[in-house]
């Protein structure tokens, strides 16, 4: 009788043991804590961490610049101030301009699929690794990269072809954005995020590189530009999700390969959300009198990719790295048929 009650005892106790056991990672992200991306992840995907893990890891998402700066996040997770990171990859082309050319080429894919592919199943993974390691000494392991969405563009007036970006003042990003616009005859203008409703309002810009649709309904910007370009023609965002590699090398095989496989998969049911809610949104709008949702011909979008790839190898030439990045995009891009 004792002993079967030690026994039990012994495994009431070991269960929550057990539990206590799982890696909790601190991952900060460069989303916004009120961000579509930050509830539709913390919603619908980081429940089911746990469950591929079988309780052995658990993620917490935390804010942009919680913990650091975004610009900060590969040093503070090689430092080990973060576990990890969920960052796109934009903030860090100062430190090694391969990061440019992994983090937004302009005007390049056609969608976030596409580019979730090269990251997946071709040399994306590889490039950023190079990238990181280049700035942390192999202090950071890349999980994974890509985008989730397509950024469209709200101009106060019609933008229906390539020739029509001529002499158009449109918000830009500084860096390898302004520089296609620049290139495609318009005149890229550096305002901050927060003050592009003012600036279409005004009349400051015609355009303004923001967002994706359904981030610039929710912030009013088609209202002030109603004459959206849908789907974009420029911006798509890549993130990366990095984990310290002291953690990293610490975890199973078999929960690596769940952490990649959870990563794409959540990304790939992002992008086909956001989508979904910008088709819906943009369906909306054109059935309306109020906004006039313009679709560019493939013809201009052909066009503007080709002047787009003159200011990709010009960008290219800024580091060994850049190029080799470059590369890797266009002999991918040609095997998929967009070149």
């Amino acid at each position: 009788m004792k002993s079967t009650l030690m026994a039990v005892l012994a495994g009431s106790i070991a269960l929550p043991a057990a539990m206590a056991q799982a890696e909790t990672l601190n991952i900060q992200t460069s989303f916004n804590a009120g961000d579509f991306s930050t509830q539709y992840l913390t919603e619908n995907w980081l429940p089911k961490i746990s469950d591929m893990t079988e309780g052995r890891v658990e993620i917490v998402l935390t804010p942009n610049g919680s913990v650091v700066p975004a610009k900060d996040t590969p040093e503070a997770v090689a430092a080990g101030a973060l576990d990890g990171d969920f960052t796109s990859v934009n903030y860090f082309a100062g430190q090694e301009p391969a990061y440019a050319i992994m983090g937004d080429l302009i005007s390049g894919y056609d969608t976030p699929e596409q580019m979730l592919g090269f990251c997946k199943d071709d040399r994306g993974e590889e490039m950023m690794q190079k990238a990181a390691d280049s700035i942390t000494g192999g202090e950071v392991h890349v999980v994974a990269c890509g985008p989730y969405s397509r950024e469209s563009l709200p101009a106060r007036t019609p933008i229906r072809t390539f020739e029509d970006l001529a002499g158009k003042k449109i918000r830009s990003p500084e860096g390898l954005a302004a520089a296609v616009f620049q290139a495609a005859g318009a005149s890229p203008v550096s305002i901050p995020f927060s003050e592009v409703f003012g600036a279409l309002e005004k009349g400051i810009v015609d355009a303004a590189d923001a967002s994706a649709y359904v981030n610039n309904d929710a912030t009013g910007l088609n209202d002030v530009g109603p004459f959206p370009l849908y789907p974009g023609i420029h911006s798509m965002p890549s993130l990366q999700f990095t984990i310290n590699s002291e953690i990293w090398e610490g975890l199973s095989e078999e929960d690596q390969t769940a952490l990649r496989t959870w990563w794409y998969d959540a990304m790939f049911g992002m992008a086909a959300e956001a989508a979904k809610l910008d088709a819906e949104l943009a369906a909306r709008d054109a059935a309306g009198d109020k906004v006039e949702v313009i679709d560019w011909p493939q013809e201009s979008r052909d066009k503007l990719r080709e002047v787009a790839r003159g200011q990709w190898e010009e960008y290219a030439k800024k580091s060994d790295l850049a190029q080799e990045a470059l590369d890797a995009h266009i002999a991918y891009m040609t095997k998929i048929g967009l070149f």
